[in-house]
């Protein structure tokens, strides 16, 4: 199985969700179904349905949780510098907008483009990878091509 990397941040995280499931969320759904179970006929009974549907959801979370921890390769993104790599803080700005932005490149379970949290397979990631102050990076994008200049490279 492929290693999937996650920044220390990303996969603590992970974690405190996978715990949270199995301490809260899990007793409270069980509470839930056997609650309903009590109310009768459980071919017509909603409640019962819907805790049950729950707690398919829960369960499944549960599992994909453990195997992404099972597999994880926690990277120490506070022992790298240079060039653009995994757990990069890079500041961007757009050519041809002016437009500054910047994103941490992070594994696909913590990547969130809301938070500025880049996932290491898109395509503009890609295009950074190796890449250092003061390069311009093309990347084609779904709204067309965008050319980027590399402002800044940190690690966290």
């Amino acid at each position: 199985m492929e290693k999937i990397p996650l920044t220390r941040a990303g996969f603590d995280k992970l974690e405190a969700e996978l715990k949270h499931l199995k301490s809260v969320e899990r007793p409270e759904i069980i509470a839930a179904i056997s609650e309903a179970r009590a109310h009768g006929d459980l071919s017509e009974n909603a409640e019962y349905h819907s805790a049950k549907e729950k707690q398919s959801f829960i369960e499944g979370r549960i599992k994909e949780l453990e195997g992404v921890i099972s597999l994880a390769e926690v990277i120490d993104t506070s022992r790298l510098s240079g060039s653009i790599k995994f757990g990069a803080v890079v500041k961007l700005v757009d050519e041809d907008t002016d437009e500054e932005k910047s994103y941490q490149i992070v594994g696909e379970y913590e990547a969130d483009i809301e938070k500025g949290r880049l996932n290491i397979r898109s395509p503009l990631a890609r295009a950074l990878i190796g890449k250092v102050v003061g390069d311009s990076v093309e990347v084609r994008t779904p709204g067309g091509e965008k050319t980027y200049e590399v402002l800044a490279v940190s690690y966290a």
